[in-house]
């Protein structure tokens, strides 16, 4: 019997509870990394399975190990569970009944997967060697739960694991498609905060103030320079100011003018290199300009890097489970930032994007992640089951894997 026979089908019998778990998720969604009540249903939906269970101490994770009871790999598979502090205006009848909290980027629908998963891991335990790891983890969007997790002992509750894999769903690509690249697959992510202090004064008589909001001005755009004339263009970098805060009312000069934003690279040396030449520019323009100013680099999340057999695997895997012509070898990263980036640092593995876009719509035109209107095709999430599943399998047979 082939080791894949039947899987997607037994993917597809279990859709309706996948969808049935994604859409009361979906309706609930919580934030950060206290999240009791989509603990308190991840541990409901994986009960009778025979799994160990581990709940965080610090944070509301679920991690469940599936033992075949041989020696063999461990394979960890991830599913994060955190939604995003915004509103919803999507009007179908599973919306978040929450304020101000939606699941725009899917982590819904990956919960669901992996918890499908299991169910059908659990029915093939008999082909299975080793164990796998299910980690259900809160804090992707900005919190930092992986590497909390990590803390609390993810990699160690089993055993180191061989392999680790994830999938992340996207409106904006082919629906039951999936997409992903060996090396660098996602930028790192810091947050950078420039407080410029000047002396407030009249707004008659600037002479006799040293104004703090031109000189911000000035930094902001000397940034975007920065970039375009100091940094590779084939190793990328880009900065964000998203938020510039100064000043009362319109005739008082302030003293202090703020500025904040992001920094994405997508390798570890322009990370370093970028973070020094802000650094240098925002003190250079205060020091022309007589004020002061404090620069505050704030470290996110690193660069994800696949593994570069990882990724292969992962594509001819699809292909071979799903038929040929379904995956797809992304020629450049993603400029968001992930916080699997914290397990592919100690264990070889990969993270895929799955297309969920929605029947009749053009991908290119579909509600992006973290939109609003986001909205995905669940019958999608069959196929994010059957290749959870099949790389449990394969891993766990013993296939060949050279880290």
């Amino acid at each position: 019997m082939n080791l894949f026979d039947n899987l997607v089908a037994e993917a597809e019998a279990l859709l309706p509870e996948t969808i049935a778990l994604r859409r009361d998720i979906h309706a609930h969604p919580e934030l950060g990394n206290d999240l009791p009540r989509t603990q308190r249903v991840v541990v409901e939906a994986l009960e009778g399975l025979g799994l160990s269970v581990v709940r965080g101490k610090s944070l509301s994770s679920v991690v469940a190990v599936l033992d075949s009871g041989r020696p063999g790999p461990t394979v960890l598979l991830r599913g994060d569970m955190d939604a995003l502090p915004m509103h919803e205006d999507n009007d179908f009848e599973f919306r978040s009944t929450v304020e101000n909290a939606m699941h725009a980027c899917g982590h819904d629908a990956h919960v669901a997967m992996l918890v499908s998963a299991a169910h059908l891991l659990v029915q093939r335990r008999d082909q299975l060697t080793g164990k796998v790891v299910f980690m259900f983890q809160p804090g992707e969007e900005g919190h930092g739960g992986a590497a909390i997790m990590i803390d609390e002992g993810v990699l160690e509750i089993a055993g180191t694991p061989d392999f680790a894999f994830a999938i992340h769903q996207s409106p904006s690509l082919p629906n039951a498609m999936i997409a992903t690249r060996g090396g660098t697959l996602m930028a790192s992510s810091d947050e950078i905060t420039v407080t410029v202090t000047g002396k407030g004064g009249h707004a008659s008589s600037p002479y006799l103030s040293v104004d703090p909001i031109p000189v911000a001005c000035e930094m902001v755009l000397a940034m975007q320079t920065m970039i375009t004339r100091r940094i590779d263009a084939f190793d990328p970098a880009v900065v964000t100011i998203a938020h510039i805060a100064a000043g009362t009312t319109s005739n008082v000069i302030p003293e202090k003018a703020m500025i904040h934003g992001t920094i994405r690279t997508v390798s570890a040396k322009n990370r370093e290199y970028v973070r020094h030449q802000l650094r240098q520019v925002c003190e250079g323009l205060a020091s022309a300009h007589g004020v002061a100013v404090d620069v505050d680099v704030r470290l996110g999340y690193p660069v994800t890097v696949n593994n570069h057999e990882a990724a292969i695997f992962a594509r001819d895997l699809m292909d071979r489970v799903m038929g040929p012509g379904r995956s797809i070898e992304m020629s450049n990263p993603v400029m968001g930032a992930e916080d699997f980036s914290y397990i592919l640092e100690k264990v070889p593995g990969a993270m895929v994007f799955l297309g969920t876009c929605p029947e009749g719509v053009n991908f290119f035109e579909a509600a992006p992640c973290h939109s609003n209107l986001m909205v995905m095709d669940e019958a999608a999430m069959s196929t994010g089951v059957a290749l959870y599943a099949a790389v449990a399998l394969e891993k766990n047979r013993g296939s060949a894997f050279v880290s």
